[in-house]
């Protein structure tokens, strides 16, 4: 045992817990020494097994310690974590990067779980945000249904390409070569099909009226019989992870029947289907405690734009640390809002005069954020959209007269404008766009 220098703490007695593989470190600091408040630590190694992580936990009651830390190390913290949950002390989960140790410091075990006791006990970092667990089987499902999907979107390009590598060319003559006529024209090619009228004749609805294009693209002379059979297992492939999704699809609405009031309130969030609700319920939980402001959602989504000044320079740095899942679930929706009707389409098509859209999108979304935390934040709150006109309301008559006439004048010509009323308008305004 080793003396440890008198100070304030927030707990009298905490624990430090280091995660390994195999092992885990776990210190607990404790009164002891000749003067008054003075702490000692205590350390033990107990293997990561189902036997010795219970006895971990009663040696942790057994030496009264009120509160524990660990890092979120990889996937091997989460089974002590959950023990420790249902078992006690409380336990506060610190990102790796802030709880790091010092430069010139060794790096073991011991040093960094007695470390971690002492940034627990000071109270020094603040927790990561760690959902309960109805929200963790939630959100189990929700990543999983993202990895399916992405994980579809490579096997589709893929049944793209190998078709396009033979001449066979679908994509500029189909809209989708994965609907209707696309997936039944590829499933009579893998299935030995090669006569172009043949295959022509697959099409349906819009994609029949352009018939000649399609025999015109479906030449499969260079086709070879080993590419048809990877096509083959391609489309099969694509066809299980459907199937794979809509069953998650299905569990994941049953786990989110106890929320389905707010779910149904962020679907008025405009470009907000009901899935995107539920990944975001499983992302960031029912309620906002721990966002104390919409800035900090934003932040912890990686929306949230930083930047750094110096000698009266601003340079931008980038959207800064977060969890990249949040992030990307309101990404597609941004998109979807600048396509509807609404105030946040008018405020994209208003950035986009003056940014590029990737970076007017992340705006729409920081927005669509601040939505969320104000709906999550309240029993009854729902999106009251603006409208599309909202700034052609505020801005002045006579400006918008003047902007259009500005917009329209060519040289050799003379732009002039005039109110329909005089006592509304009080005259005409200036000439503009003149040669």
């Amino acid at each position: 045992m080793q003396d440890v220098e008198d100070e304030p703490l927030l707990a009298g007695r905490a624990a430090g817990i280091g995660i390994g593989k195999a092992t885990v470190t776990a210190t607990v600091r404790v009164p002891g020494g000749t003067r008054k408040g003075r702490r000692q630590p205590e350390t033990r190694e107990p293997g990561a097994t189902r036997r010795e992580l219970p006895a971990m936990a009663d040696r942790l009651r057994c030496w009264q310690a009120e509160r524990a830390g660990m890092e979120a190390a990889s996937d091997y913290r989460k089974p002590v974590y959950f023990l420790l949950e249902q078992e006690g002390p409380d336990c506060d989960l610190y990102q790796a990067s802030q709880a790091k140790a010092l430069p010139g410091r060794p790096k073991a075990d011991k040093l960094d779980s007695a470390r971690l006791a002492v940034i627990t006990g000071r109270g020094a970092l603040h927790g990561s945000f760690v959902p309960p667990g109805d929200i963790r089987r939630l959100r189990a499902c929700t990543r999983c249904r993202r990895h399916l999907a992405r994980e579809r979107a490579a096997e589709k390009q893929r049944a793209e390409k190998l078709p396009e590598d033979a001449r066979l060319e679908l994509s500029p003559v189909l809209p989708d070569i994965h609907g209707v006529s696309g997936r039944a024209m590829l499933e009579a090619v893998t299935a030995g099909e090669r006569d172009p009228k043949a295959l022509a004749r697959l099409a349906r609805t819009r994609a029949r009226r352009k018939t000649r294009e399609p025999e015109e693209a479906l030449g499969c002379a260079f086709l070879a019989p080993g590419r048809a059979r990877v096509l083959k297992a391609v489309l099969r492939r694509a066809g299980q992870l459907t199937a794979d999704i809509a069953e998650v699809t299905a569990r994941t609405g049953g786990l989110c029947r106890p929320w389905q009031d707010k779910t149904a309130r962020l679907c008025t969030v405009p470009g907000f289907p009901a899935v995107t609700a539920q990944d975001l319920i499983a992302e960031t939980g029912t309620g906002m405690s721990v966002f104390p402001a919409p800035g900090h959602l934003a932040s912890r989504a990686r929306q949230a734009p930083g930047a750094s000044e110096s000698a009266g320079r601003r340079k931008n740095k980038g959207a800064g640390r977060g969890n990249p899942c949040p992030g990307g679930t309101p990404g597609g929706a941004s998109a979807a809002a600048a396509r509807t009707r609404s105030f946040l389409a008018a405020k994209f098509r208003r950035l986009v005069r003056h940014m590029p859209k990737g970076k007017a999108r992340r705006a729409i979304m920081r927005c669509q954020l601040a939505i969320v935390w104000h709906i999550l934040s309240g029993d009854d709150a729902v999106c009251n959209d603006l409208g599309a006109d909202y700034y052609e309301r505020r801005t002045d008559i006579s400006r918008r007269a003047r902007s259009h006439a500005t917009a329209i004048g060519r040289p050799g010509c003379k732009v002039t404008t005039e109110p329909l009323n005089p006592q509304d308008g009080g005259g005409t305004l200036p000439a503009v766009g003149a040669g």
